[in-house]
């Protein structure tokens, strides 16, 4: 088990429909453009994550705040033309905090996985964690979902690869608090 406090991380993210949450994400998006200029770019976000939010297990994870940054910048049209098009505006963020909470838990499922902690997986890494993955995704057969989930056939699954299986199975660690408003 991990020693993630998944409570006091979704506590950080305030994710809401409430005038509460609206309010607490818009100060939030100040705090992470510290130049003002109304958008935020992949150095903001993670410098936010670091600085305003003060998650350190999110802020080491690299791969799973681009991910997040990546979604949400084109998850709604831009209002500023094609330049809005390579940040996240405000009407993005709520966005952002939902898919860095979700990429967060592929990138800790992913970590428990990683043995060696080479940030890829290997068929006997994925064999050895079968009893974990089937409690996250349900049944399976390791060295089939092994080559299912290993797309570009590198005999390695990457963080990105995972993360595509990860969403078509549901996966859902069992020791993360899902009780995040949305």
């Amino acid at each position: 088990m991990s020693s993630i406090d998944w409570t006091a991380i979704n506590a950080k993210l305030p994710t809401g429909k409430d005038a509460e949450s609206k309010a607490a994400r818009l100060k939030m998006f100040h705090d992470f453009d510290p130049n003002g200029n109304g958008v935020l770019s992949l150095a903001e976000t993670q410098k936010g994550v670091r600085d305003v939010l003060k998650i350190d297990e999110i802020f080491d994870a690299k791969s799973a705040i681009m991910r997040a940054f990546q979604i949400a910048k084109g998850s709604k049209a831009s209002k500023r033309g094609k330049v809005g098009d390579d940040y996240i505006e405000l009407r993005e963020f709520k966005f952002f905090l939902l898919s860095l909470r979700q990429y967060f838990e592929y990138f800790e499922a992913f970590s428990r996985v990683d043995e060696s902690g080479d940030k890829r997986i290997n068929l006997v890494e994925f064999k050895n964690a079968q009893d974990k993955i089937e409690l996250w995704v349900g049944k399976v057969d390791a060295e089939e979902e092994f080559k299912k989930i290993d797309t570009n056939n590198g005999g390695y699954i990457l963080f990105d690869e995972f993360c595509k299986w990860a969403i078509t199975k549901n996966l859902d660690l069992e020791d993360d608090d899902d009780d995040i408003a949305e």
